[in-house]
Formats: C-alpha cells, structure tokens, sequence
C-alpha cells in the first residue's frame, strides 16, 4: 500500500518541479551586430590601457585623475552600492543554509512550609529546574525558489559593480575632457593677452603717424576701438577659466579653493592614435553593456524565483539534533503523503497575486530585453559619433593651422606696407582681426580634437589589455 501512494507524490513533485524551473527564455535578445564601423578608423595600432590617459603625454592630468578615483564622490557611492549589493547577495542566500538556534529556560521554586502530621516540625521543598534545547531548521529547495533568489541577487552585484566602471569611466574621462578645456581657457588668455599687445604696438604706430601728419583721428579712433575690444575679450576668458576650474576640482572631491592647475599649454599634449575596435570587442568591454546584460540575468531569475513561488516551501525542524517528525514520517505515512499532495495546489488559488506576480517579472525581463539592445545600439553610435568627430576635428585643425598661417604673413605684409605708407590703416584693420580670430580658433580646434579623442576612449570602454581581446582593423 505504501509504494502505490509513493507514486502518485513522485508524479506530483516531478510536474510541479519542472513547472517551477519554467521561466523566461535564457537567450539574450537576438542582436544584428555589424562586422565593422561606417566611419574610418584612424590609422594606428595604439590600444587603449588601463592608464588610457597616460597616452596625452601629462603627468598633471595623471595626477588629477588619481586624485579623483581616490576622492570622487559619486564612485565613492557607486562602490558603496557595490557593498550594499554583495550584503544582498548573502541575505539572498541565507535560506539555501541551515538556520540554528538555541533557548533555554531556568526556574526556581520554593514551596510553602508545611507542618510535619507527628507534630515534630515543618519542612519546605526547594526546586531548581533547567533546561535547553537546540533547533535547527533547513527549508527545502525543491522548485529553485531560493537558488533563483541568491542568483538574482549575485547578478544585480554583478551589475552594480559594472555601474561602478560606468561611473569610473565617466568621472576619468570628464577630468581629462575638463583638464583639456582648462588649458583650452589657459591658452585662448595667452593669446588676447598677446593680441593685445599687437593691438597697442599698432595704435602705437598710428599714434606716431598722426603725429607726422600721415595718419587722421579716425584712424586712431580705429585703433582704439581694436585695442578696446581685445580687452573685452580677456574679463570672459578668465571667468569660463576661473569656472572650468571651479568644475575640475569638484570631479576631484576637493574645494575649489585647494586646486592649483599649472600652466601648460595644448601644444604639450599628445594627441594618440587609437585604432577602433570591432563591435565584439566592444560589447566585451563597454561597462554600461554589461551593466545591461547583468540586469537582464537579474530579471531572469526573479522570473524563475516568480513561479517557484506557486508551489510551497517546504520546512523541516529539528530539536536537539534529532530529527524531526516530518522528515522521518514524509515517505512513510500516508497521512503525511496526502497532506503534502494537497498543500502543493494550495498556493496557485491565492486570488491570482501570484501568477500575477509571475506574469510582472516576466514582463519586467521583457523590458529590460529591449533595454538592453538599446544599450547595445546606443554603444556603437558612441562609437561611430567618436570616429566621425577625431576625423573631423582632426581635418578641422590641420585647415586651420593653415588660416593662421595665410593670416599671420597677411598681417605682417599690411603691417609693413602701412608704415612705408603703400596702404591705408583699413587694410592693416582687416588683417589684423583675421590673425586675432585665426589663433583664438586655432586653439579650439586643437581643444576639440584633443576631446574626441577622450570621447572615442570612452565609447570604446575605457582601457584594456591589449592581450585581452580580439584585435583587428575596422573596415
């Protein structure tokens, strides 16, 4: 009689076993990833390094970004959050062990002094009682409820600690980008100082020419107003300084008060070379990707931990290290087979809240399926927008480099010729302000370039070994 009801528990535990692993498809959303990059890549084999940064050539912006991976304090809350995920993950994994526990209990008693029936005297009766006992409780798994807990669990640390990379990324990459502008500021200043003085060194030679009678008022109010506006310019050049600044030292953790950048042109850095990665590389090592595809794995598993839900937990209880009367009588009392048989449907009819509950996971998992090919998409226009803007920025400052060049000879020719006096101080006025605005230009442009190469760093992931991935030439 036995062995025919084991049968029919067998029968149940295996169904609602493989009903209670059942959840969202395992695969990722299937993604149409492109062999190569629609911009060109420039030409080069220099791949980024952990030290990525180190590739400019400054050891001034070595030093800031140590400081701001020690200081900052958004990574210093991203790796709080890392801390905070990993308790989580042990919390998740607690029901997976033995829980023990021990009480115990003393008492003291005294009774009341009775009087002896001879006569001869009274007595009390004194009572001491102790006692305790140890418990152990251990919930079994059996449709994965607690393992798809823990592993959900494990991947949203995963995940957090990839959104502590994205956020390491981004406060090194905005230090750099920052430093950069700094120095863009530094030396846009160094020029309308030095515009300045060739402004005033022309207004001098008006001056001198009124005197002899070869030059007109209006041509020294002409002067003038050229020696003025070069003074305009400098008060708002040393604010977005003075402000950049004021942006850099809070991307170190410090009062603005404390940073001290030396003086150092754009003309000093380096300007790398970085060669572009395959999108295979770049799913590989971008932060926010796999920050994407571990909140997907999270979601996975809450989905499984969902339906394990339908299905009851079942707890064994032991007292004093002996075992416990559910265990010992599970596959021996009949009793016991049919209540278990009957408790296994009696969380599906819970007004619909769990199967709701399932039905919410699974559609959270679908979410985050076309978040995450989203991310993936948004990955490789970073990457495409980079490539486009080295080129770009990198054309941009070659053909500039020549406007100052045309301007420079063209300003010194006018300059010339306007104190032998062959041309008039209009001419001299227009050369004059296309060299000013040629350099100042030309400092931006060379700023630009120098960002989009941080900016292709960044969309690129970061830095890595070059041993550590597969490397090939985009197309």
């Amino acid at each position: 009689m036995p062995y025919r009801l084991h049968r029919p528990l067998a029968a149940v535990l295996t169904v609602a076993l493989l009903a209670g692993c059942a959840g969202p498809e395992d695969d990722r959303p299937v993604l149409d990833i492109p062999g190569g990059w629609k911009a060109e890549g420039p030409a080069g084999t220099t791949w980024p390094e952990t030290g990525w940064w180190r590739s400019f050539g400054s050891s001034q912006l070595d030093g800031l970004i140590r400081t701001a991976q020690q200081n900052n304090q958004d990574i210093g809350a991203a790796v709080a959050r890392v801390l905070q995920a990993d308790a989580q993950a042990r919390i998740a994994g607690a029901p997976l062990l033995p829980s023990v526990g021990a009480t115990s209990d003393a008492s003291h008693s005294v009774s009341p002094e009775r009087t002896s029936s001879f006569g001869t005297g009274s007595s009390r009766t004194i009572s001491d009682q102790f006692s305790a006992e140890l418990s152990a409780s251990y919930e079994i798994d059996l449709w994965g409820k607690n393992r798809a807990a823990l592993q959900s669990a494990q991947a949203s640390a995963l995940a957090s600690r990839y959104d502590r990379d994205t956020v390491a990324l981004t406060v090194t990459s905005s230090t750099a980008t920052t430093y950069v502008q700094v120095l863009e500021f530094q030396d846009r200043l160094a020029i309308a100082r030095d515009n300045l003085a060739n402004a005033q060194q022309v207004l001098n030679v008006v001056l001198a020419q009124e005197g002899a009678g070869a030059a007109s008022a209006l041509d020294v109010a002409q002067q003038r107003t050229v020696v003025a506006q070069q003074k305009a310019a400098i008060p708002p050049l040393e604010q977005q300084r003075q402000q950049t600044e004021t942006t850099l030292a809070l991307l170190l953790g410090e009062p603005p008060e404390r940073l001290t950048v030396e003086r150092q042109s754009l003309d000093d850095l380096k300007i790398p070379v970085v060669a572009a990665a395959l999108p295979s590389s770049l799913l590989d090592r971008r932060p926010d990707v796999q920050n994407a595809d571990a909140q997907l794995l999270a979601a996975r598993f809450n989905a499984k931990e969902a339906k394990a839900q339908l299905f009851p937990s079942i707890q064994l209880t032991g007292s004093g290290g002996v075992q416990s009367a559910a265990l010992g009588t599970l596959f021996n009392s009949a009793n016991t087979l049919y209540s278990l048989a009957a408790s296994l449907t009696q969380p599906i009819f819970e007004g619909g809240a769990l199967r709701g509950q399932v039905q919410l996971t699974e559609a959270q998992y679908q979410e985050l399926g076309q978040t995450y090919v989203k991310t993936v998409l948004a990955a490789f226009g970073d990457v495409e927008n980079a490539l486009i803007a080295t080129q770009q920025t990198g054309l941009a400052y070659q053909a500039q480099q020549e406007v100052v060049a045309q301007a420079r000879e063209a300003f010194r020719l006018s300059d010339a010729q306007y104190r032998a006096g062959a041309v008039d101080l209009l001419t001299v006025l227009n050369a004059q302000q296309s060299y000013f605005s040629a350099r100042d230009q030309l400092v931006q442009a060379k700023s630009n370039r120098l960002q989009a190469a941080v900016a292709l760093y960044k969309a690129l992931g970061g830095g890595w070994s070059a041993g550590s991935v597969s490397i090939a030439t985009a197309k």
